[in-house]
């Protein structure tokens, strides 16, 4: 019986992205191969934690309520999870929406319906010395990033932390063959109501100068910097 290492397991809305609002069933595996500075789940990347869960019994709970047709698999990195093609492929075959989210920085062939794409910018560099050479090796991968967008349907989603990070933005999609963007959404960065708004004004003014999205992020707003949102 396939397992996945799981940090936790739980039933919410989406707060970010294209399906913002929408109550889903999550599951965040434990572990990854970055270790952003901002990170707000360290739990599951730089002291990973959680147990082995068996792939079916995940999908029994996401189904279990019969009204949930959503589901997102989520980290840490889940693309370095074992058995998340095999936890992918059931729920699809359920006939629930999956929507995988992944910093996009290695490549596994899934069966979903959305990629959700966060490439990491300078700004989640770490200054932990055991780690910063090899997430600033690490974080940025474009080719694989035009792989997932070839894939299927997909969003791409910036956290941005301060003006400068627009031009940042501004380069990878030029790698990235400048792609819709109507998939693009620009998120502040911040574990606060008030670090969210402070960033908001030049955010908008950047999505409303090049026709990206402003990416809010309604976990916070409607549960604050919490585990199981």
């Amino acid at each position: 019986m396939t397992q996945i290492h799981v940090a936790e397991v739980f039933r919410s809305v989406q707060g970010e992205g294209l399906l913002a609002g929408t109550p889903s069933f999550f599951v965040r595996t434990s572990g990854c191969n970055l270790r952003c500075a901002w990170c707000d789940t360290p739990y599951a990347s730089w002291s990973p934690e959680g147990e082995r869960v068996a792939v079916e019994d995940l999908v029994r709970r996401a189904t279990a309520d019969g009204a949930t047709r959503h589901a997102v698999i989520t980290g840490g990195e889940p693309l370095v999870a074992k058995g998340v093609r095999e936890l992918a492929a059931l729920l699809v075959a359920e006939g629930v929406h999956v929507t995988v989210e992944t910093a996009g920085t290695v490549y596994e062939r899934l069966a979903l319906d959305l990629w959700s794409i966060s490439p990491k910018l300078a700004n989640s560099t770490p200054d932990d010395a055991a780690w910063r050479v090899k997430h600033e090796a690490t974080r940025h991968a474009p080719d694989v990033v035009r792989r997932m967008m070839d894939a299927g349907p997909w969003q791409l989603k910036f956290v941005v932390s301060r003006p400068p990070d627009l031009d940042e933005v501004l380069r990878v999609l030029e790698e990235l063959h400048e792609p819709d963007p109507d998939r693009v959404f620009l998120m502040p960065e911040g574990r606060t109501v008030e670090e969210l708004d402070e960033r908001a004004p030049w955010i908008l003014d950047a999505c409303a100068t090049h026709g990206f999205r402003f990416g809010d992020r309604l976990q916070i707003r409607l549960f604050g910097d919490v585990r199981g949102t």
